[in-house]
């Protein structure tokens, strides 16, 4: 007897159906009150005392597995059915498909490398946390340079030496010491400065510096690389430099773009002037090659740098800097469609 409920126990595991009237033939032939359990039990009262251990056993298992099959099956044939009806309603009302947005310092700092990437620029980055020496001294601000002020910085208080980095030229000067010219890169990242927040100036924002070190490297090829960016990401193909001081650049200018005149925002945004301020540069000054262990004698570049932030503010006609850190969805819903 106990090899016979151990061959049904052997066909009730390997029973399969897609038919519930089959499911339920299945489980009144096992289960039913005329069904083969109700027969083996009857049978079992003749057994033999030193089988009936195993053998009930075997009895037991035989009716779990049968009732543990039957419930596979009707659940099966439910889940089943569920999809079909999901799925094969084709007048049920579709879900709504919800797009992803980037945000538009992301969407800006894309854009800005891929304009410069068409002509030669590899993208370089270095650590938020810096030391004095690459963000200050080799730029030529050594301690208690007054320039030094222009920037307020965080300083680590356990360390001294160590601050959240003012500015993406940090990067330039890892990137100089450990590559010969010709160089040819822009540093995109996060800086940091004790500034208040407004709407605006932030305390933490975005920079995009570039430099550009070779033989022969003149004003004019700054000048002809800032105004193919111009055109590139504003299509704007007038610009002027105007006279100014940076520390590890000389000369030094600021580049403003003409925006125009067009619309009543134009007048507002340039007050009245047309003309928009969007970065700064210059020839990168020898003390600085010097620094970086490269030859002034043999070599010069140019440097520039821009705040990510006021290009996008520019690009999409946003009003306030604290907007790109508030995590405002009704704002940043409104980039889904810009990649």
């Amino acid at each position: 007897m106990l090899k016979k409920v151990q061959k049904l126990i052997a066909d009730v595991e390997v029973f399969k159906t897609t038919s519930r009237d089959e499911i339920e033939a299945f489980r009144i032939k096992y289960l039913g009150s005329k069904g083969l359990l109700k027969e083996l039990f009857n049978e079992f009262k003749t057994v033999d005392a030193s089988m009936k251990k195993d053998v009930g056993q075997a009895l037991n298992n035989l009716r779990n597995t049968t009732s543990t099959k039957v419930q596979e099956l009707n659940d099966s044939l439910e889940n089943a059915q569920e999809i079909k009806n999901f799925y094969g309603d084709l007048t049920r009302p579709s879900e709504p498909i919800e797009l992803g947005s980037r945000h538009p310092i992301s969407i800006v700092r894309n854009r800005i490398i891929e304009v410069f990437s068409k002509i030669g620029f590899t993208v370089s980055e270095g650590p938020e946390i810096e030391d004095d020496w690459h963000n200050f001294t080799a730029l030529n601000l050594p301690e208690y340079h007054p320039a030094r002020d222009m920037q307020d910085t965080f300083f680590i208080e356990k360390d001294p030496d160590l601050l959240l980095r003012t500015h993406t030229s940090s990067v330039q000067v890892r990137y100089m010491e450990n590559n010969e010219p010709p160089i040819r890169t822009i540093s995109p990242g996060r800086v940091f400065r004790n500034e208040d927040i407004s709407s605006r100036s932030h305390c933490i924002f975005h920079q995009v510096e570039g430099l550009y070190i070779d033989t022969d490297v003149s004003f004019a090829d700054l000048k002809q690389t800032l105004l193919y960016f111009t055109k590139e990401m504003f299509g704007k193909s007038k610009i002027r430099l105007r006279p100014s001081y940076f520390p590890f650049t000389e000369p030094s200018a600021e580049v403003d773009i003409y925006w125009g005149l067009e619309t009543e925002i134009d007048y507002k945004i340039t007050k009245g002037t047309g003309w928009l301020e969007i970065m700064g540069c210059g020839m990168v000054d020898p003390n600085v090659l010097k620094n970086a262990n490269i030859d002034p004698e043999k070599y010069t570049g140019y440097a520039f740098g821009m705040g990510i932030e006021r290009i996008a503010m520019l690009l999409y006609q946003i009003p306030d800097i604290r907007m790109f850190y508030e995590n405002d969805v009704r704002f940043l819903e409104q980039f889904k469609s810009i990649i």
